[in-house]
């Protein structure tokens, strides 16, 4: 078990009320363009400052999670082994195939191996370029071979500091997201400080490095950033295309560097969809972000040698439905209030069953199975029947994959991201609930939207596509946080984007200001300025003390147990000796030693989740010769057990591993509680309890050949 010990600007003009700033052609400085040479300077110098001051706190962000790093593990200091343990469950996979092409003979050599792998599934060969999204480990190591640092810099190093590096790209998006918003880089400022404030709730880079996310979420926020850009009216034809570059770029780099990709697109498109629905964005706009997703993602189908998971994806079957919906459905946004909503219903029906139909038909020709679990997980989880599935439970029971927690929103309280961000949700809710009514009651071109416009102007304004681009992408995002805490970080971060733009925004404070009739640009250019930075004082004041104690506290990375297996595999066991055991700790075998596993953390894939329910009957009650058949058949020479699995005290009672085990095969469970009534007594005791008593039946497959406070390791006899 691992464990921890203590080591031995100035103020821009302000814009006239009457016309929306972006119509002006604004600067994001806020400032208007101007043909006097003064105002272009400065509008070159806020620009100028705004890009330093931005680039400078993603700096900073990088050097501080590096520290926080080096302080928690001591990892300049500690063994190589002992490096390598501290990249858990499948960090540590992902990272063994950056080490495996490192350590190749040549790239070509190095490529091979990955795409004829017989070494991370026994008794299988597979490609790991189609299976994992490793390719950034590729391209790492052949930028590390390449490149004249082998002396200079450890391949690890060069590893980790790419990740940190990351998390300045990662802070200038989401700084540059908020300055496009709200016109003045002061918001990004905020945005940053709220991002390393609340640094538990945004990231967890630091701990857990070669995490998929870890690589995806920058370019993911730079997506944003450009999509928000692309949104801004009257952007001139080169920048527009640019920005679609740009959109495209970022959106292959996400999709390549993360399995779970199609998935949090998909909810994009949703936000996509809505808005389009209700008038709010430019549909030519709209349509080219659905061929970029679709796009892109194809692309990354073909770099993943056509990997079935992509293929079947509900993105491509959103996207595609969408488009023929729009094609069939040439007069949906004609009409009066009561047409509008009927053809409006009609399209979301169309779209949603033509989408299920097209994904179905996929699967069914292709014979797609890859993420049924996925699927299972979520027909459990929110109510839709009880399971017995090992794999549905398997998710169910683990806390990264239940409600978020009541305490997340108490700490982003302490620093008022939380207050903020509901304060400006609702005045922005309103408006664009005000806006998508305005926009289904009156055509395009009617006579009626000027006096429309002209009765509600003193209550409400317009909102800018950016601006509702972001509010509904926060809300779905929310909500997905919500329900599944793993994925909080994709809410967290922008959480701070768009609490950082209400607060400095000129719409959320004039939309406030007019419905209580105080508004005055003056008034509302005071309090944009202000309020930001009076939060920012309060942010310094209370949070830098904490910082500091956290950046002066050392520990260092002590796991002897595991430490001693590794050791022990790489001295007495062949280079070709099959392991078997937990997902999580064979990840680590792999890394350390080389040697075969007989299944892994990579889960996306149905025959490895067959294969690792049958490697984990070692943890239920079975016989041993039905045991080591199992074993046998994958190949296995070595079996190791964790005592940390067979007495596991972590979960409660239905949801340790060995109860999932025993209700999966239709066992009663152990200690003392309720059990479904047709579960039966179990003719065999507990395998890994059992083993150890040495008993004839046993030692005639198994017999021990490492121990530990943690760990026991068994060989397998080898019959004829």
């Amino acid at each position: 078990m691992t464990t921890f010990r203590q080591r031995k600007g100035g103020r821009p003009a302000e814009v006239a009320e009457e016309q929306p700033a972006e119509e002006k052609n604004v600067k994001p400085d806020g400032k208007i363009q101007s043909d006097h040479t003064g105002g272009k300077l400065w509008n070159i110098l806020s620009l100028t400052v705004g890009g330093i001051v931005a680039v400078c706190l993603g700096l900073l962000t990088s050097v501080y999670v590096a520290t926080l790093h080096e302080n928690d593990l001591w990892f300049s200091n500690i063994k190589e082994v002992e490096r390598e343990i501290s990249f858990r469950t499948e960090c540590g996979l992902y990272y063994s195939y950056y080490k495996q092409m490192v350590q190749a003979a040549s790239i070509q050599q190095g490529l091979h191996g990955l795409v004829y792998d017989n070494k991370t599934e026994s008794v299988r060969t597979i490609n790991i370029l189609e299976r994992m999204n490793v390719y950034q480990e590729v391209f790492l190591s052949i930028l590390y071979r390449i490149l004249p640092i082998q002396q200079y810099l450890e391949p690890v190093y060069f590893y980790i500091y790419t990740l940190f590096g990351l998390q300045a790209v990662y802070v200038i998006a989401l700084y540059v997201t908020s300055w496009l918003l709200s016109g003045t880089w002061l918001s990004g400022l905020l945005a940053a400080f709220w991002y390393i404030t609340n640094r538990i709730d945004t990231t967890r880079v630091e701990f857990t490095i070669p995490l998929r996310e870890n690589w995806a979420l920058p370019f993911f926020a730079v997506q944003i950033a450009a999509i928000t850009y692309l949104l801004r009216t009257h952007l001139q034809p080169a920048h527009e295309r640019l920005t679609l570059l740009a959109v495209f770029i970022a959106t292959l780099l996400f999709s390549l560097t993360w399995q779970f990709n199609q998935f949090m697109m998909l909810i994009q498109a949703l936000v996509l969809f809505i808005l389009d629905c209700f008038d709010m964005l430019p549909t030519a706009k709209v349509t080219w972000l659905y061929i970029i997703q679709v796009s892109g993602l194809l692309l990354v189908c073909v770099l993943q040698f056509f990997n079935s998971m992509i293929l079947g994806s509900l993105l491509i079957s959103f996207n595609a439905s969408v488009l023929i919906a729009r094609t069939i459905q040439k007069n949906l946004k004609k009409g009066g209030l009561l047409n509008r909503l009927g053809k409006l219903f009609l399209h979301v029906l169309f779209v949603s069953c033509l989408t299920l139909l097209v994904n179905k038909l996929i699967k069914k020709i292709l014979n797609l199975e890859s993420d049924e679990h996925i699927f299972k997980f979520l027909k459990a989880k929110f109510g839709f029947g009880a399971t017995r599935d090992f794999d549905a439970n398997l998710y169910l029971c683990e806390e990264a994959f239940g409600l978020l927690p009541l305490n997340t929103f108490s700490r982003l309280s302490d620093t008022l991201l939380f207050y903020v961000y509901i304060f400006v949700l609702f005045p922005m809710t309103v408006a664009a609930a005000i806006v998508a009514f305005q926009n289904l009651r009156y055509n395009i071109g009617s006579t009626k939207v000027g006096k429309f416009v002209e009765k509600m102007e003193d209550c409400t304004i317009a909102l800018k596509p950016g601006a509702a681009y972001n509010l509904i992408h926060t809300v779905l995002f929310g909500c997905l946080a919500l329900s599944t805490m793993r994925m909080k970080y994709l809410w967290t971060s922008h959480m701070c984007v768009f609490a950082s733009f209400g607060l400095c925004s000129t719409e959320v404070w004039g939309l406030i200001l007019k419905c209580v009739r105080l508004y005055t640009s003056q008034r509302t250019c005071v309090i944009r300025y202000s309020l930001p930075i009076i939060t920012l004082l309060y942010i310094s004041f209370k949070f830098w003390p904490g910082i500091m104690d956290e950046l002066s506290e050392l520990r260092e990375f002590y796991d002897p147990d595991t430490v001693e297996l590794m050791n022990w595999i790489k001295s007495n066991t062949p280079n070709t000796a099959v392991f078997a055991g937990s997902m999580q700790l064979l990840a680590g075998v792999k890394l350390c030693t080389g040697r075969i596993l007989t299944n892994h953390p990579h889960y996306e894939d149905k025959n490895l989740r067959e294969r690792t329910k049958q490697i984990y009957q070692i943890y239920a009650k079975r016989s041993p010769e039905d045991v080591y058949r199992i074993l046998r058949s994958f190949g296995t020479d070595y079996v190791i057990l964790e005592d940390s699995i067979c007495y596991e005290r972590r979960h409660s009672r239905g949801c340790r591993l060995r109860d999932l085990l025993d209700i999966a095969n239709g066992h009663i469970m152990d200690g003392l509680g309720e059990n479904e009534p047709d579960l039966k007594p179990s003719l065999y005791p507990r395998f890994c309890e059992e083993i150890k008593k040495n008993l004839p039946s046993y030692t005639v497959h198994f017999t021990r050949v490492f121990q530990n406070k943690t760990f026991h390791v068994y060989k397998l006899a080898k019959h004829k």
